[in-house]
């Protein structure tokens, strides 16, 4: 069954979603119906990385980069 639902939301928000939605080929009533399910959906199975990430897993290992280093690195790149 399925049951109509008003939302009040941020008039640039709503703007916003309708556009990825068209985007997206789907009705925003999809793409909300698409989050909700992922929201309450149990995230007991670990994400399988992908090739790109399985393949950089490690190659620090070793070093002595830390995470003091890293927010160096992205404060030097973004301000």
């Amino acid at each position: 069954m399925q049951t109509k639902l008003t939302l009040r939301m941020d008039d640039q928000l709503i703007k916003g979603a309708k556009e990825y939605a068209e985007q997206a080929g789907k009705s925003l009533s999809q793409v909300v119906a698409e989050y909700f399910s992922v929201v309450i959906s149990p995230q007991d199975s670990p994400v399988e990385p992908t090739p790109t990430v399985a393949r950089l897993r490690g190659t620090l290992k070793g070093t002595k980069i830390d995470l003091k280093d890293y927010r160096t690195y992205l404060e030097d790149k973004y301000l």
